[in-house]
């Protein structure tokens, strides 16, 4: 079935236009026209017309970092330093969580990123337990809610972690294989290698990371100089910088997505854009666990790519990626002292198509052959008000309330419709992940 939606504006070419249509595909997956509604009207005279006169329609938002799991943990070990909240939250509890928990969770969290207007998530996911069924659950939550998800399968194996994280780097490339067999010929879900960290993965588990997306041709994930205490074990260990010590393993090329880069120096940011590498960027994750501030000015303008994450559901702890957008902006202004550094645009480009780029998807635009993954929004609510075709974008950007969004079609479908999930009821997510709760509470 054609669809064709006729919305009050269209965000277009980096503008919001009138009098624009958008037709979809029930079984196409993108965008199969954009252009006046008098052009569309005898291009596509079946198309089903959805009316959206109060509505603006612009591209879903990519998350490009996420742990789904830690929505289970929201609350948890809040207000404390980094290594405080880590022991607390993450290694006191995430032993106790079985594949059925992990999917009620991440179907919490894909739940909430849909509202906000997500259509694509990282899922950096990292409690393998020894085998696959904890990814396979998280892929079958982002499967039941028709999200598109990137799982970003970790490579975890510092002694000091929970059992539930640890396994030799031949597992981890096995097991990372076949989830990928699992996984061939879904349109919406792919998987990338991801080693944790300089501190939470060996050099050998690295470079065993590193090799495989390589030879899978995609993108690799890692966290990188997040906090004081990894550049700190990292000099005192081999004498480099984190970003260092991994352009000495190989690890630093235009596929490396590097999370935070919090604490880097000028030579880092030197390796990092003559190498054209990414950031996932994560600016309330940062806040929240007093991280503190990526430089993104001098990473930008090293040719370092930058798209948006929301981090985890217990270091942020909210889940939009407009949210993103607007502390990203306000912090980099305020820690600068300059307003002008970096702009609503600059953000709104971050949390959109440069987070699509990164990670190989056709999508973060509207235009004709990309992914249909798009967001419908109230223009008429409180928040946006007032506003032209000149500020819309900075009104979304600075001062929408998550309310506006009305409605997210992920590949042509909706998956949010009026505020509400399509393909579930979030009482039944919500009695399920508060029952869980209680149930490994108990136990820890």
């Amino acid at each position: 079935m054609l669809t064709c939606y006729c919305p009050g504006w269209l965000w277009y070419k980096d503008q919001f236009v009138s009098q624009m249509g958008l037709v979809v595909s029930d079984d196409s997956d993108r965008i199969l026209d954009i252009a006046p509604l008098s052009v569309l009207d005898p291009r596509f005279p079946g198309a089903t017309k959805v009316f959206w006169p109060d509505k603006a329609v612009v591209p879903g938002t990519i998350n490009t970092h996420a742990h789904s799991f830690q929505h289970l943990l929201r609350g948890i070990a809040v207000d404390q330093p980094f290594l405080v909240w880590r022991d607390q939250a993450l290694y006191r509890i995430t032993p106790y969580l079985d594949a059925q928990t992990i999917y009620w969770g991440a179907k919490l969290a894909f739940s909430e990123m849909l509202l906000h207007g997500i259509t694509t998530i990282v899922d950096f996911f990292y409690v393998h337990n020894q085998g696959i069924d904890n990814d396979l659950a998280v892929i079958q939550a982002a499967r039941d809610l028709g999200v598109r998800l990137v799982l970003a399968r970790t490579f975890y194996d510092w002694e000091g972690a929970p059992k539930a994280y640890r396994e030799s780097p031949d597992d981890a490339v096995a097991r990372t294989e076949t989830l990928i067999q699992r996984v061939a010929g879904d349109p919406r879900v792919v998987v990338h290698p991801a080693p944790h960290s300089v501190h939470g993965a060996s050099d050998a588990m690295i470079q065993a990371g590193v090799q495989l997306a390589r030879s899978l041709g995609t993108p690799h994930h890692i966290h990188i100089a997040e906090e004081p205490f990894e550049t700190e074990e990292t000099l005192a260990r081999t004498g480099l910088t984190p970003v260092q010590h991994l352009a000495a393993l190989g690890a630093v090329d235009s596929r490396l997505i590097g999370v935070h880069l919090t604490w880097v120096n000028t030579d880092d940011i030197h390796i990092l854009g003559s190498t054209h590498a990414q950031l996932a960027y994560c600016p309330s994750s940062n806040m929240f666990l007093a991280d503190g501030v990526t430089p993104i000015p001098a990473l930008h303008k090293a040719g370092v790519r930058v798209g948006l994450g929301t981090d985890g559901g217990c270091s942020n702890n909210r889940a939009s990626i407009y949210e993103e957008m607007r502390m990203a902006a306000l912090l980099q202004k305020v820690h600068t002292l300059d307003a002008t550094v970096i702009s609503a645009h600059d953000v709104w480009t971050m949390g959109t198509r440069e987070g699509a780029a990164m990670l190989d998807l056709d999508a973060g635009q509207l235009e004709s052959g990309l992914l249909a993954d798009f967001v419908g929004i109230d223009i008429t609510h409180v928040s946006l008000l007032p506003w032209s075709p000149e500020t819309l974008m900075a009104n979304i950007v600075y001062a929408m309330s998550p309310e506006a969004i009305t409605d997210v079609i992920v590949g042509g479908n909706p998956v949010v419709r009026n505020r509400r999930l399509v393909k579930e009821d979030t009482q039944t997510i919500a009695a399920r992940v508060q029952s869980q709760s209680r149930r490994w509470l108990e136990r820890c």
